[in-house]
């Protein structure tokens, strides 16, 4: 039977097929147990590293295969089909890349970028803090210039793979008079003076990431740690993100596809009343709704992917829908998987359990959906006002 053609190239084939090797191969089988523990996957981060998935999105010049946003979707869809918690720390080392690679100085991309692209090095990003969550203007971290230095106090919250990875990319306030403009980004290293670390957060799922408090206690680093310009610090934590976020729809496909695999095989082999539940017309619709939208999810994932690729200047609107309807479609779909498998899916002996708990996260982090609405209706209502309704 025909399926949607995507029409990948010969590299982009390649891609699929060895991210789809090492997400059934070495992701799903420890996935339970890694869940379990709540074990940071540094052997599967090895794994990536070896493949050199880390340098996807990295020009060759700095390491990298030179590839794009397309691509990491696609390498981030099949990762996920394992495991989101692992396909998370992975991603994570790109939203902390991303800004060196969108605003660094050719000597700071030297230094940092073909550690990242070999995974030698996890990066990660700092921006949330405890009362900066969606209203990310209301950071309160500080960075001050003392001679050649700059001294950065206060405590990011929430930071995924903190503790584990060696580079942060941090948005500080540098002229608080400023609001928004008062920011500046970072790059900070692990083993610089007065940088820590907070307990290892427990969470309802992702529970295989690390995720922890970074915090600043007269942390000093050198004055050429300056990404972008000074007071640049919220441009280009926002072009991180919307560069990011098709990434998270494509997580968001990758772990629907899964639960729904996961139900499918269920309904086939579930005998009740003396038939498979698979011929009752009520499993068949709740398996129609969910193989349509996440086909749905997936091409609108893929043509921002491909416009962010082909040089779109202002893609805040479309990546944000890239992530809102494939995230809260992978909600809807974890969750029906588990009403399909019934008790079972309610057991941590079936996978399903895990999905539905690790899916909530997609909603929440990178942007909740309900400010990525906000983002899209601002959008809409600026160009509706240029160019006015119907044309």
């Amino acid at each position: 039977m025909a399926q949607v053609n995507y029409f990948l190239t010969e590299e982009q084939q390649m891609i699929v097929e060895l991210a789809r090797k090492i997400s059934r191969e070495k992701i799903v089988p420890v996935r339970a147990e890694l869940d379990e523990k709540e074990e940071f996957p540094w052997d599967i981060i090895k794994d990536l590293a070896q493949a050199d998935l880390f340098g996807l999105y990295i020009p060759e010049a700095y390491g990298g295969l030179g590839a794009g946003c397309f691509e990491m979707c696609l390498a981030l869809e099949e990762l996920a089909y394992g495991c989101i918690a692992v396909t998370t720390t992975f991603a994570a080392s790109a939203l902390g890349g991303y800004p060196i690679l969108l605003f660094g100085s050719e000597e700071q991309k030297a230094r940092y970028l073909p550690d990242i692209a070999s995974g030698r090095r996890l990066s990660a990003f700092g921006l949330t803090e405890a009362n900066a969550g969606s209203d990310v203007a209301a950071i309160q971290t500080t960075a001050v210039e003392e001679g050649g230095s700059w001294v950065l106090n206060g405590t990011k919250q929430w930071i995924t793979s903190g503790g584990e990875a060696d580079i942060y990319t941090i948005i500080a306030l540098t002229d608080r008079n400023k609001g928004a403009r008062g920011a500046t980004a970072f790059i900070v290293e692990k083993g610089d003076p007065g940088l820590g670390f907070g307990k290892k957060e427990r969470k309802m799922g992702l529970r295989a990431s690390s995720t922890r408090e970074l915090i600043f206690n007269d942390c000093r680093i050198p004055k050429d740690r300056v990404l972008g310009k000074r007071g640049q610090g919220f441009i280009i934590a926002m072009r991180t993100l919307d560069l990011a976020r098709p990434g998270i729809g494509a997580i968001g496909v990758g772990l629907a596809q899964a639960a729904f695999d996961e139900a499918l095989k269920y309904a086939k082999e579930r005998i009740q009343f003396g038939q498979s539940i698979m011929s009752f017309q009520a499993i068949q619709h709740m398996l129609a709704d969910m193989v349509t939208q996440i086909e749905a999810s997936r091409a609108l994932v893929y043509a921002v992917a491909r416009t962010i690729d082909a040089g779109a200047k202002d893609f805040a609107k479309l990546s944000a829908m890239a992530k809102l309807f494939p995230t809260d479609m992978a909600m809807k779909a974890t969750t029906d998987a588990v009403q399909i498998l019934g008790g079972y899916g309610y057991m941590k002996d079936y996978p399903v359990e895990k999905m539905m708990r690790d899916a909530k996260v997609l909603q929440i982090y990178e942007g909740t959906n309900q400010i990525l609405r906000n983002v899209i209706g601002q959008a809409i209502n600026k160009e509706y006002a240029i160019r006015g309704c119907g044309n």
